[in-house]
């Protein structure tokens, strides 16, 4: 495998773009997608946003700088891509984002790409509750298993505060599930 300046090298080279950017998509793809989609619960949405997230890679590559991984920058493209269309979305609905990602959920048994339950509902309103920092921590961590160091990076945080956030948003879901 070639290492990643000389991937981003070939991602800028006009003669290498085409191909480079295939990879960059069949290695990426899926994972952002699963990020978006646990930040936008929908499917639809997660889909919008992955080409969102894609479009601005594409566009700010030139700007990258290598001073985090490729991989924590396309992240934090994509964190602030789905938080953005979240927050568009309420603003366009007249409600909250919190309102909004409740109003999500409940519609979450009709989504054909949903397969959990009850629980699975439950645990999702529990996660909505957190502010929006715990939010995202906790699901980086929980669902998609990412390493603190790498949450530092996509989020530019100290790896002590998001110990500390995931900490809380444990206790708060846990909290939440048994009371409710």
């Amino acid at each position: 495998m070639i290492d990643e300046k000389e991937f981003i090298k070939q991602l800028l080279n006009p003669q290498t773009q085409n191909t480079a950017f295939q990879k960059l998509l069949s290695d990426y793809q899926r994972p952002l997608y699963s990020h978006i989609r646990n930040i936008v619960l929908n499917h639809d949405d997660a889909d919008d946003v992955l080409q969102n997230t894609f479009i601005k890679v594409f566009q700010y590559l030139k700007n990258f700088k290598g001073e985090s991984k490729l991989f924590s920058w396309m992240y934090r493209i994509a964190t602030n891509e789905a938080l953005t269309f979240l927050s568009q979305k309420a603003k366009l609905s007249g409600i909250s984002s919190e309102d909004l990602q409740n109003k999500t959920i409940d519609n979450l048994k009709a989504d054909l790409y949903f397969d959990g339950d009850e629980i699975q509902i439950k645990f999702q309103k529990a996660i909505v509750t957190l502010p929006e920092k715990q939010q995202l921590v906790f699901k980086m961590k929980y669902f998609e298993e990412l390493k603190y160091e790498e949450i530092a990076e996509i989020l530019g945080t100290s790896v002590g505060a998001l110990k500390a956030s995931y900490h809380h948003a444990v206790k708060k879901i846990e909290l939440y599930v048994t009371s409710n």
